[in-house]
C-alpha cells in the first residue's frame, strides 16, 4: 500500500535531520536573481539550490585569501571635502538644535 503524504513528509524530515541538512532562506535583489538565472543557464542546471551550493563550494575552495578577494566589495566610497564639510555643518546645526530643545 502506498504511503500517504504525512508519512512521506515525516520520513523526508527524518532523513534531513540525520544528514544535518538545514534550510537557509534569504532575500535577493533583482540583479542578484538575474545573476543566479545566468549561472543556471550557463551550467544548464534547473535547480537554484544546486547552483548556489556549487557557488559556495567553489568560493570555499579558493581558501581564505582567494575567498576574501572574490567576495570583497568592489565599490570605493570617496567623500569630497566640500560634501564632508557640509555634512559636518548639518550635524553641528542638528546637535545645537537638540541641545536647545533639551534646555
Amino acid at each position: 500500500m502506498a504511503m500517504d503524504q504525512q508519512v512521506r513528509s515525516a520520513n523526508c524530515s527524518k532523513r534531513r535531520k540525520e544528514r544535518g541538512e538545514e534550510e537557509l532562506r534569504h532575500r535577493v535583489r533583482q540583479g542578484e536573481k538575474k545573476m543566479l538565472a545566468d549561472l543556471m543557464a550557463w551550467t544548464e542546471d534547473t535547480e537554484q539550490a544546486s547552483v548556489m551550493a556549487g557557488s559556495l563550494r567553489y568560493v570555499h575552495s579558493l581558501g581564505p585569501d582567494g575567498a576574501r578577494e572574490a567576495l570583497r566589495s568592489r565599490h570605493k566610497i570617496k567623500v569630497n571635502e566640500n560634501v564632508a564639510a557640509e555634512l559636518y555643518a548639518i550635524g553641528q546645526r542638528q546637535a545645537s538644535r537638540l541641545d536647545a530643545e533639551e534646555a
